[in-house]
């Protein structure tokens, strides 16, 4: 298998936010943010920001006086992230990896990220990272993808780039769905000092009102476009192929799509 691109930059952004955004993240966000806020903490930190779909949630519930820290390993994401605040609110942004945070020790009281530790390279490091940028008794909230069985469009997805590509497929729509055995993520969390494991698996089902740009947003909203060109393969043949199989399998009148998180929440007690 080739090495494959997994920038979130030129175009991706924009699809990311206005094509998938609403319908794989919104309420999502809703619910950590509002766990989060429930928390009451003072500094607040938010790795895989993304467009801050989840950063807009936590400002609007944070406390006032909360200070929030955004920070992407993209910063084309982070630009669109940017310009859904005014000047003056309580939120910054950095350009930061996840594994390697440009933070001192204990220096928030929560840290949040939503379905972006499936992509760190080093899952270990980033927990470790975690726990060390945590205050005593600080918590860090983190959802992440169940498995294509239960979030069926990027099952069909999948299926739909292997066959078009069954020597070679490209592999973005099973790297989000492959890192949800809770077992290991316990482990691995306890390893890096976390303690008060909690663990929530979520299920919703969305009704997509705009079917044609959320396909869209799913191809060309992530690296997989780059994945498809790279093999020769046209993006827009994948759109097609898959608005028809998503019609056939969720409906058109609305189209009501399940979906699946987990949610992980973990203490520093020391």
């Amino acid at each position: 298998m080739r090495g494959e691109a997994a920038g979130f930059v030129g175009d991706i952004p924009q699809h990311y936010d206005r094509g998938i955004g609403p319908v794989l993240f919104a309420d999502y966000a809703d619910d950590l943010a509002r766990q989060a806020a429930a928390l009451a903490p003072a500094r607040v930190l938010e790795t895989a920001a993304g467009t801050g779909i989840l950063t807009r949630r936590l400002r609007d519930l944070l406390p006032t006086a909360s200070h929030l820290v955004a920070t992407d390993l993209n910063s084309p994401m982070l630009d669109i992230a940017k310009a859904k605040f005014a000047a003056g609110e309580r939120v910054e942004f950095y350009q930061a990896d996840a594994t390697a945070l440009p933070f001192e020790d204990g220096a928030f009281d929560a840290v949040v990220c939503q379905f972006g530790v499936m992509f760190f390279p080093d899952k270990t490091k980033s927990y470790r990272e975690a726990y060390r940028v945590l205050a005593s008794g600080g918590s860090y909230l983190f959802s992440v993808w169940d498995a294509h069985r239960y979030n069926p469009a990027y099952r069909i997805g999948q299926e739909e780039v292997t066959r078009r590509f069954p020597a070679d497929p490209p592999p973005f729509f099973s790297v989000p769905f492959g890192y949800c055995a809770i077992d290991p993520i316990k482990d691995a969390l306890a390893d890096a000092g976390f303690t008060d494991l909690r663990v929530a698996v979520l299920s919703r089902t969305r009704e997509v009102a705009e079917l044609d740009a959320f396909v869209r947003g799913m191809v060309y909203g992530c690296p997989m476009v780059d994945q498809i060109s790279v093999r020769g393969g046209d993006p827009d043949a994948v759109v097609a192929a898959l608005a028809a199989a998503f019609r056939q399998e969720f409906g058109s009148a609305p189209t009501r799509m399940p979906l699946q998180s987990i949610v992980f929440t973990v203490e520093r007690a020391d």
